[in-house]
């Protein structure tokens, strides 16, 4: 892979439609995923591993995959996922990802975490993507 396409440049704003339905990797959206990301096990999370992988190729810093490739498999559970955000492991939560929210017999995983993340923390918009700052206050 050439140098232009690892770092993600090129590509346009954030959200869906980059190779193989993975996320299209802005410069203001890695930016803000690369601030403090060597504090985290995760500078990121979000659902689907294409997803996944476009953010962590244009940072290079390591995106969980929430739901294995398509976002319909039980991993990690709630439970693991509100587990890794108290012990501050993850930093963002990528919103709207392009994997089948909800679709499998895990699926369901996945959608009670966005769930769980959107009645919990701020939703900002960055470069076009909705971002949740994990190591935030949660909502009152």
């Amino acid at each position: 892979m050439d140098e232009r396409a690892r770092q993600g440049r090129g590509r346009g704003g954030g959200g869906p439609g980059g190779l193989l339905n993975g996320a299209r990797v802005g410069a203001e959206v890695k930016k803000a995923l690369l601030a403090d990301a060597g504090r985290y096990t995760w500078a990121a999370a979000t659902t689907g591993a294409q997803n996944a992988a476009s953010y962590q190729l244009a940072t290079g810093h390591p995106v969980m995959p929430i739901g294995g490739f398509n976002g319909s498999d039980p991993s990690p559970t709630l439970a693991q996922f509100q587990a890794y955000v108290r012990e501050g492991r993850i930093h963002y939560y990528i919103g709207g990802g392009s994997g089948m929210r909800g679709a499998g017999p895990g699926g369901g995983t996945s959608s009670a975490i966005a769930t769980w993340v959107e009645e919990h923390y701020t939703a900002v918009t960055v470069g076009g993507v909705t971002l949740y700052d994990l190591t935030a206050a949660p909502k009152a």
